[in-house]
């Protein structure tokens, strides 16, 4: 049976829950930084029961201001790269490391659509990283495919399946 008091399926919430058990099982604490995603991931991981001796904070930093401001981001790095790009991904993660109580940070930024693409940047580029205090900084880029919705949706996903190899 659905639970119609969340916009999120059964099992993301049964994925988000085994993420923030592993995490505490290590004791890490984690940070998201989320562009295209508007705070979502932070939303699914709060809406477990529990969540608050692993989460830390989420920042939402949807313009290039938020970025600089609240990360740390170089407005020169987004100006060479733009801000859905591999090198502004890798600087939001480690960013919000530096402003968090946290061990692991994840950071999402692209396209959701339907304007804003371009053929080099198309509706649905997704770049993410994930990094962890005293280890690597990890990125994957994807384009999803599907409106608005089912683009934000995905990246949630793909950012708990980051963060959960951030702890192998």
């Amino acid at each position: 049976m659905a639970d119609l008091s969340s916009p999120f399926s059964a099992a993301l919430r049964a994925e988000a829950a085994a993420l923030l058990e592993a995490c505490r099982a290590r004791k890490l604490r984690v940070v998201t930084a989320e562009s295209c995603t508007g705070g979502l991931i932070a939303g699914l991981l709060t809406e477990i029961a529990g969540s608050s001796d692993v989460v830390d904070r989420g920042m939402v930093v949807y313009s290039n201001d938020a970025k600089a401001e609240q990360l740390g981001v170089p407005p020169d790095l987004i100006a060479a790269h733009g801000a859905v790009s591999e090198a502004v991904a890798r600087a939001m993660a480690e960013g919000a490391l530096r402003h968090a109580h946290a061990a692991l940070s994840i950071a999402v930024t692209g396209i959701a659509g339907p304007g804003g693409g371009s053929p080099e940047k198309p509706v649905g580029l997704v770049h993410f990283a994930s990094a962890r205090r005293g280890g690597a900084t990890v990125h994957e880029r994807h384009v999803l495919p599907g409106d608005r919705a089912a683009i934000r949706m995905a990246s949630v996903s793909i950012a708990l399946d980051l963060l959960s190899g951030q702890l192998r």
